[in-house]
Parts: C-alpha cells; sequence; structure tokens
C-alpha cells in the first residue's frame, strides 16, 4: 500500500514548539506488583472486574506512570523501616517494561537511599556510608549510568529521569543517625557546591545513557516559595542541566489551591524556560491522612477526593507551561487481600475495589493535547519526523504523535 494511502495527517497551524503543551497525566504505581500478587481485585467505576489494570488505565485518558527506585532498601536498619521500600532495579524491570509495552511514558524516580528520600531524610546507602565526597561523586554516576543501562538491556529506556526525590535540602547528607547531614539551607552557602557536584554527575549519567529522556528536578517547598525560588536558582548558579521543575503538592501538607497556584505564578515568571510537572499529589476519599492535620477545602469522601481532583485539573489547565500530573501511590488497593496500611489517599476504594471517581476526573487534564484529534493510521514513511521529545524518527512504526513539517501525524495500534 502506497504511503500516501496508510497515513492520515492534519495540515497543523502549530510549529515544534506547539507540542510543549503536550501533556502527561498518571500516577506512581510502583507497588502495583505486590498488590497484584496479594489478590487485589481491582473493579471500574461501576463494579465490573478490571482483569488488567494498565489497559484500564490506557482507556480512561491515563499516558505516562512514574516507578521510584532505591539502592539496597534491605541494608536499612532504621526504626521506620517500610517494606514498601522494595523497589530494587530487578523489582521495576519487569514492571518498567509493562508500562511501557502498555504505550505510556515512563517516569523513573530515583531515591539515591535505601529507604524514603524525602525533606526530612536524605540518608546515604549503607554501601556508600563510607566514601569520601570525591568517592561519592563517581559513585552517583556509576550507580546512575548502570541502573539506566541495566533497564535498557530490558528494553525499557525511561522518558523522564528525576535524579533525587524531593530534594529541596539535599541528598546523600550522610549515613542514617549522623549528625553530619551535609544538608543545604537557603540563606547558607555550606554544601550547595557538593549538592551540584553530586546532581551534575547524575544527570551527566543520564545524559549519557539515555540521551532523549527529559530530566526533572523534584522539590516540595510550594508552601516556601523563597525556598523554592532560592533551590532552582542555586541550580542556575550551579549550572545544574536539567530541562522540567518536578512538584509535590498535597493540600493537607501544603495548604490550600492558592498556595500552589502562588507557587506557580513564580516558577512561570522566574524559570520560564522550563516546564513544571506535578509528580506528586493526592487526597483522601474516606478519612483523614493519618499524621496530617492541615485544615483542608475538600471532605474525606468519593465526592471530596473528586472536587479536588476537579479544582486540580482546572488550575494546571490554565497555565501552558504545566506539562504533567502524577497522583502518588494511586494503585493502593487492599480489597480481595489481607493486606492493610496506613495509606488512603489513592484512586481506588479497598472496601470496595471500585476506582474512584477522581481517576477519571484526573485524565481530563491532556483533554486536546496539543489540538491533536484521534486518528488512526499506520506508516512506513522515509520522511523526516520528529516525536513528541524533538527526537527525529525515520520510519516512524510505533504507536505515537509525530510531526515533519509543519504537519501532524498520530499512529495507533
Amino acid at each position: 500500500m502506497k504511503f500516501q494511502n496508510i497515513i492520515c495527517v492534519v495540515a497543523a497551524t502549530m510549529s515544534i514548539n506547539a507540542f510543549a503543551e503536550y501533556r502527561y497525566v498518571g500516577g506512581d504505581i510502583s507497588l502495583l506488583p505486590e498488590y497484584e500478587k496479594a489478590g487485589a481485585q481491582y473493579k471500574t467505576h461501576d463494579g465490573e472486574p478490571i482483569a488488567e489494570v494498565l489497559p484500564y488505565f490506557k482507556n480512561e485518558g491515563m499516558n505516562a506512570m512514574r516507578v521510584r527506585l532505591f539502592v539496597n532498601p534491605e541494608d536499612y536498619t532504621g526504626n521506620d523501616a517500610d517494606p514498601n521500600t522494595c523497589q530494587t532495579i530487578e523489582y521495576i524491570k519487569p514492571l518498567c517494561k509493562r508500562i511501557k509495552d502498555a504505550g505510556f511514558a515512563l517516569m523513573l524516580d530515583f531515591h539515591y537511599s535505601d529507604t524514603w528520600a524525602d525533606p526530612a531524610k536524605q540518608w546515604t546507602p549503607k554501601a556508600w556510608e563510607n566514601l569520601t565526597d570525591e568517592q561519592l561523586y563517581q559513585k552517583i554516576y556509576d550507580y546512575t549510568k548502570e541502573s539506566l543501562a541495566s533497564l535498557k538491556e530490558a528494553g525499557v529506556s525511561p522518558d523522564f529521569i528525576q535524579p533525587g526525590n524531593e530534594i529541596s535540602y539535599g541528598m546523600l547528607w550522610g549515613p542514617y543517625g549522623s549528625n553530619n547531614l551535609k544538608k543545604a539551607y537557603m540563606g547558607s552557602n555550606a554544601n550547595w557546591d557538593r549538592f551540584g557536584t553530586l546532581l551534575r554527575q547524575a544527570i551527566k549519567a543520564c545524559r549519557e545513557e539515555c540521551p532523549e529522556a527529559k530530566i526533572v528536578l523534584h522539590t516540595e517547598r510550594v508552601s516556601q516559595t523563597n525556598v523554592q525560588k532560592n533551590f532552582y536558582d542555586k541550580m542556575a548558579t550551579l549550572g545544574v542541566d536539567y530541562d522540567i521543575i518536578g512538584l509535590s503538592y498535597y493540600p493537607y501538607f501544603h495548604g490550600s489551591m492558592s498556595v500552589l497556584r502562588t507557587a506557580l505564578d513564580q516558577l512561570v515568571r522566574d524559570y520560564p524556560s522550563k516546564d513544571i510537572m506535578i509528580v506528586e499529589t493526592g487526597y483522601s476519599y474516606k478519612w483523614e491522612v493519618p499524621g496530617t492535620n492541615q485544615k483542608v477545602d475538600y471532605q474525606y469522601s468519593d465526592e471530596g477526593q473528586n472536587d479536588f481532583a476537579s479544582d486540580l485539573v482546572a488550575l494546571l489547565r490554565s497555565y501552558d507551561k504545566v506539562t504533567g500530573l502524577f497522583w502518588w501511590w494511586m494503585e493502593y488497593n487492599a480489597y480481595g487481600t489481607s493486606l492493610s496500611g496506613w495509606y488512603n489517599a489513592p484512586l481506588f476504594d479497598s472496601t470496595t475495589g471500585n476506582a474512584c471517581s477522581a481517576l477519571k476526573t484526573i485524565c481530563t487534564f491532556t483533554d486536546g493535547n496539543a489540538g491533536i484529534e484521534d486518528i488512526i493510521t499506520s506508516t512506513n514513511s522515509t520522511s523526516e519526523w520528529y516525536d513528541i521529545s524533538g527526537r527525529r524518527v525515520i520510519n516512524p512504526s510505533t504507536p505515537g504523535i509525530y510531526i515533519s513539517r509543519g504537519k501532524k501525524m498520530i499512529i495507533r495500534k
């Protein structure tokens, strides 16, 4: 069949730059294999059994998933050790392969720790404890490069990479329990050069091993815009090469939607060349998230969670530079299992197994992606095309969105 008969193109009025408006929506599903293994029963909004969860997410409108990676979780000996930090490189390989094979973009979240890395704890992995700073600079490069090479060997190349998780105050502080924290604080010059070198080394490995991937720098200070600004200003001063500003936003930690709006206004104004993604968010569908006492604006119910999701989508869609929305731990579902746990802000109701209303609502974030209609087509063209990341593609044949000389094309299975 001739080329002109097997592709469908839409004359575009947009340039390649317009694809910056392409949006991603999905969630962190790092524990999905555990729930599947435990026999979790996932159901649709109407209570119909879901045979396979990833195709269901795709049909609902999601197009991206996030997976976290720890160094050696079994080495962590703190009193807050958590079995949910089980994501080693061998654990995530098959999950990441499933995600990519199902047609999703993949975000890989390096924690660079044996346990949760967040603003309160960025413990150096036990195996790295005795390394000097100079040795750590080499180690983070080697580890990042080896991890990505291992994923590629398994047929997986991440589309987005986070070199560190919630790193407002730096990372690789010191051993667990150490007073030698090596934090990076606003208003202090201490440790920033060290932190910057660690990031540059990690990102160097990312650029070498996965040159097409976008680099995301993930912080969580939306309620402290002075700290947020200081961080990204420091990144510029330190020459840290990245593409996307990644944020965590939880209303029960950070405050009302107006807090997020203020943070986004600042970022759009001060860093106009950077896209922005909400790489973690969530809200409860039933009761207060344990350990939180922040006054919130929504009821703890399916309806309240959905109201939060609806307002969040409306806010984020008002910014052209906001290109991603990821719900954290959305796959949590104890229905049909003997599992128990504290988390109650996923997108499935553990008392019924049903998908929460908010799951469908957050998918509206991608409505009208770059103004492209849903086109069914395939092609073996020899023309030069570019994918949505700006990569040159000859003979595009895999499902995706492509552009060439002012034209757009979608290839679907």
